[in-house]
């Protein structure tokens, strides 16, 4: 595995969300549902980015695109 646990779930919930939505989920979206500040959640982004475990278009709401194959993405807590 190549992020962390927090990493994992970070990824699932990116996954889980533009599955049931249709679009990846804004900051705001993970700030909510993992109550934490805004922040924490746009140097999660950062750090994800930088690891090769997203992509996306900075100042782009919604731009991003995971890439890693989704069988390597846990479940969702």
């Amino acid at each position: 595995m190549k992020f962390t646990k927090k990493q994992g779930q970070y990824l699932a919930f990116i996954n889980s969300y533009t599955k049931i939505h249709g679009q990846p989920p804004a900051e705001h979206d993970m700030q909510m549902y993992f109550r934490v500040t805004p922040p924490s959640v746009h140097s999660m982004v950062l750090t994800l980015e930088k690891n090769g475990l997203i992509s996306r278009t900075p100042r782009q709401a919604r731009s991003i695109n995971l890439l890693i194959p989704k069988k390597e993405i846990p479940q969702l807590d």
